[in-house]
């Protein structure tokens, strides 16, 4: 695939707390990259289905939700340390077993961790809408990595996408379309209050402070 970064490792400021949290809890529910398949049952002890968010940012969304379905293993994949260590905090405040994480690029992770066919749904919540022209390349929302996407869902598994950049909304759009391989189930327009299967999220809200609209899809893996 392209080896243009959808996204900059930025050097935020991290805490001493988040600090130790990467210490002391990674070997507990991180996953170190390797170029080897991942084993589901044995990495969360049970066959549950397996959903995936790509782009965590401090693990709001993926905490909630790990929360609400005690059934389902979550795997996040994150880039930036602060809020790896935030979510980490959070796993073990919320004594959560059915979350890992990893911190590694996501298509990496996809082509060489993830098995073909081994998710049941895939979250990519509020992705870097890299708004200006020229970084339109760097969006993650590109054909090959709806492909890429395509492959690692179970038979009519699900993909649900949110924005709140409305030329960001647009080309996701047009990249679903000419994709032709998902199909839509749900698309909602909406201030915050029509969110898909999701709990909104402080991101969401400073979104809606600024004026901007959301845009959520539900998308279904056409066999």
């Amino acid at each position: 695939m392209r080896t243009i970064k959808s996204y900059v490792k930025r050097k935020g400021r991290i805490t001493d707390g988040q600090n130790l949290a990467i210490k002391n809890l990674w070997s507990k529910y991180g996953v170190d990259f390797k170029k080897e398949i991942l084993d589901f049952p044995s990495l969360f002890c049970n066959e549950n289905p397996i959903y995936l968010e790509i782009g965590f940012g401090d693990g709001e969304l993926l905490i909630k939700q790990a929360q609400l379905y005690p059934k389902i293993n979550f795997i996040g994949i994150e880039v930036h340390d602060p809020g790896i260590g935030h979510c980490l905090l959070q796993i073990e405040n919320h004594n959560l077993c059915n979350v890992r994480i990893i911190s590694h690029d996501a298509i990496e992770v996809l082509e060489e961790q993830i098995g073909n066919t081994s998710l049941e749904r895939i979250n990519i919540y509020f992705p870097d809408p890299w708004p200006k022209k020229k970084h339109h390349k760097r969006r993650i929302i590109q054909l090959d990595f709806l492909d890429l996407l395509y492959e690692k869902l179970f038979s009519k598994g699900l993909l649900y996408l949110a924005t709140d950049w409305e030329n960001y909304k647009e080309h996701i759009n047009f990249s679903i379309k000419d994709h032709g391989k998902f199909m839509s189930i749900q698309y909602h327009e909406h201030e915050g209050d029509q969110a898909i299967d999701r709990p909104t999220s402080k991101f969401e809200q400073r979104g809606l402070k600024k004026g901007h609209k959301i845009w959520d899809w539900q998308l279904r893996k056409l066999i």
